[in-house]
């Protein structure tokens, strides 16, 4: 992750939340997952896809945030975005039911793999709240200081930006809700995707009303169909 000051990140994040990437909170995520590596814990995502969602997306292209909590803790899963899985993998149950959403709110295929990097690619900044997790064990990262940082994400691009989509599922997202301007911004909330959700997800309509609020902003629609090959 290199040191505070040497965050491999997009340049655009790295001047927005400059301050967080020299702050002592900051040098103690890094204190502590080199700790964790010491101790024999196999980290998730790798190191280079930590701060994937922020590559695919530059602040300037910044159109929808997708909140997660932490990554998924099985191997060859987490990939640096929120419920998003390499190709190859078998999707979750939690984004399944998001693509069934998405099948249901816009029509859209079900695509056969889970690599949301499309949807990042034109705007779709796919947050977690907490950025690395231990194999096999989760939100064992909940206390190293993420979501200090994510915090200051959302606050910063609530401040500095307008017209931003913030889709926050599930009762651990909606609380990030008093960090957002919702006179400046659209913020969509609904039951977490995942089946334990008992399917309160379904009928949330989020895509297709993000998309209408994003042309109504003048911005061009998100589309949300995966390529599905």
């Amino acid at each position: 992750m290199g040191t505070p000051t040497e965050v491999k990140i997009e340049a655009s994040w790295k001047k927005l939340l400059e301050d967080e990437f020299q702050s002592a909170y900051f040098a103690n995520i890094k204190k502590e997952l080199v700790k964790l590596k010491e101790q024999g814990e196999t980290i998730y995502p790798p190191g280079p896809q930590i701060f994937k969602t922020f590559d695919l997306t530059p602040v300037n292209h910044l159109k929808v945030v997708i909140l997660g909590q932490d990554p998924y803790h099985n191997p060859g899963e987490a990939m640096g975005m929120s419920f998003s899985v390499p190709r190859g993998i078998i999707i979750p149950p939690s984004l399944l039911n998001i693509f069934k959403e998405l099948q249901k709110d816009m029509g859209i295929d079900v695509p056969g793999h889970g690599d949301l990097s499309y949807w990042g690619e034109q705007g779709v900044l796919m947050l977690n709240a907490i950025l690395t997790v231990s194999k096999n064990k989760p939100a064992s990262h909940r206390n190293i200081g993420w979501q200090t940082f994510t915090d200051a994400v959302i606050s910063s691009i609530s401040n500095h930006l307008d017209g931003i989509v913030f889709m926050l599922w599930g009762n651990f997202a909606k609380n990030k809700a008093a960090l957002i301007d919702e006179s400046k911004h659209l913020v969509l909330t609904a039951a977490h995707p995942s089946p334990l959700a008992g399917g309160a997800f379904f009928g949330c309509q989020h895509f297709s009303k993000a998309n209408a609020y994003l042309t109504e902003k003048g911005k061009k629609p998100i589309d949300w169909q995966i390529p599905i090959l």
